[in-house]
């Protein structure tokens, strides 16, 4: 190849491997901060309400559910990964029709429910506003 035509090439973009890889290294730079912003997002997405659920026990909010319960499963998300600091009872026993003992004595009948300090339980699937509004608790 001629001297004219490489250095052509070069000012063209397509003949320095140089320049390739330095269009490497940008796109390689670009996909790792577009990979950290969806991990950064996804995390603050999944614990979001970590606060809202840990203000939730400090106030004795507990919640009563069932582990095959459509109803349950639907107010477990709205929490996302934040709900394990929900106080929770699992009221079914697998492998029996009965149901536990703390959930009886809270006199729980339909699921899930929701009992405020010593205030018979509250029944349904409350939005994190209601939560908020009878705790006192701010939603971020």
């Amino acid at each position: 190849m001629s001297e004219e035509r490489r250095k052509r090439q070069e000012q063209q973009g397509g003949g320095s491997r140089e320049g390739k890889t330095k269009k490497t290294l940008i796109y390689g730079g670009v996909l790792i901060l577009l990979a950290g912003a969806f991990i950064a997002g996804r995390h603050y997405r999944d614990h979001k309400y970590d606060s809202f659920a840990q203000c939730l026990a400090s106030k004795q909010a507990k919640m009563y559910g069932l582990y095959w319960c459509p109803h349950c499963i639907e107010q477990k998300e709205m929490f996302a990964q934040s709900f394990h600091y929900v106080p929770y009872v699992e009221c079914a026993i697998k492998g029996s029709k009965e149901e536990a003992p703390e959930c009886k004595v809270a006199g729980v009948k339909l699921f899930p429910s929701w009992q405020f300090g010593g205030e018979a339980p509250r029944e349904g699937v409350l939005s994190l506003e209601a939560l908020s509004d009878k705790t006192g608790c701010s939603l971020p």
